[in-house]
């Protein structure tokens, strides 16, 4: 079962038919490049939209795309979602990012000096991005919540930097330079976490990618590109879940409010205004809405708007249609007042 799923409350019972949709974890290679995501090991040198580009065309799909931008010169954790998956992407950026950075000064100081300036960058900072960036540039502030000196030889300094999206690395050990005078650089850049995805979950090089599809287009054996190609859930493991019915799918993939006799499973202490991601009995994403009530007042409801969608990730017509309109011809559910683009989430420049 998907962590975002355990210890739900059922407000109703229902089952899930399985001659639509799939097991979140089972879905065949054709639907996992719909809704999969690769944790790519970018290498030095291509831009974050090459890498997108790249896999693109190793996995020969049309749809891809990439949350958190790393610089040319960075490596490490690039999640790309595929096909549909792209849509979840937007949630990682609420999420820290892990960073292992080298600095050099640019003239000797204490490791004391070094650590203490950093201390004095740990918590709410203010930053403007750098003239090389994807944002406006004007002042924000930004958290960082851990800043550890790791070691130093001469002048080079490795350093750990745990800190809210949007965060420029170069740009605070510019600073930290500043502060100490000499002025510092940043050498090499690695990102190691991107919200709840870490290094230890694996991380995919494109040259194993293209050797396990390979391998599943010529013979059919598809274990290796399994391993390498998570389910699209993996990445929403950040914010709760709540599971619903099979026939209220359609009708949500449609543009409608989620109803309270659509809901079948809720967290105990769901809070109105929650942003929740909306599952089927199969554990598949439907897509992330809001709550509208808490769970009390959903068991003591018989109808009324429970959550309202707020990004959809799957695609209509996967589970039948089991709703109706009035009048001649069928028409779809209006959309949700104050539909939210989580693509519109900024995106982090390092």
């Amino acid at each position: 079962m998907l962590p975002q799923l355990e210890n739900l409350i059922n407000v109703d019972e229902d089952i899930t038919d399985e001659r639509h949709g799939h097991q979140y974890d089972k879905r065949p290679i054709k639907e996992l490049l719909y809704y999969g995501m690769i944790l790519v090991d970018k290498p030095a040198g291509p831009t974050s939209h090459e890498v997108v580009a790249w896999v693109k065309r190793i996995l020969e799909i049309e749809k891809a795309g990439h949350s958190g931008t790393l610089d040319p010169g960075a490596t490490g954790m690039l999640p790309i979602g595929l096909g549909e998956g792209t849509k979840a992407l937007g949630v990682l950026l609420l999420g820290p990012k892990e960073y292992y950075a080298l600095a050099r000064l640019h003239a000797h100081a204490s490791p004391e000096k070094v650590k203490k300036v950093m201390q004095d960058f740990t918590g709410e900072i203010y930053q403007r991005p750098p003239q090389r960036s994807s944002v406006k540039r004007v002042t924000r502030v930004r958290t960082v919540y851990a800043f550890d000196y790791i070691e130093n030889y001469d002048r080079l300094i490795l350093m750990r930097v745990l800190c809210q999206a949007g965060t420029y690395i170069r740009k605070i050990i510019y600073d930290i330079g500043e502060v100490l005078s000499p002025g510092a650089t940043m050498v090499e850049l690695r990102r190691t976490q991107v919200s709840n995805l870490y290094e230890k979950h694996g991380m995919v090089r494109l040259h194993d990618l293209a050797d396990a599809y390979q391998r599943y287009k010529e013979t059919g054996d598809e274990e290796k590109l399994r391993r390498l190609i998570r389910p699209i859930e993996m990445c929403l493991e950040g914010i709760r879940g709540i599971t619903i019915r099979d026939t209220a799918v359609d009708a949500l993939c449609h543009g409608a409010p989620l109803a309270v006799p659509g809901v079948i499973a809720v967290p105990k202490d769901l809070r109105v205004g929650e942003l929740i991601g909306v599952y089927t009995l199969k554990g598949e994403v439907v897509g992330l809405a809001e709550a509208a009530m808490t769970k009390e007042q959903i068991e003591e409801s018989a109808r009324g708007v429970a959550f309202v969608m707020k990004r959809l990730i799957m695609r209509p017509d996967t589970y039948p249609k089991a709703w109706r309109s009035k009048g001649e011809h069928a028409e779809a559910p209006a959309k949700s007042a104050g539909e939210v683009d989580l693509s519109k989430l900024e995106s982090d420049d390092i």
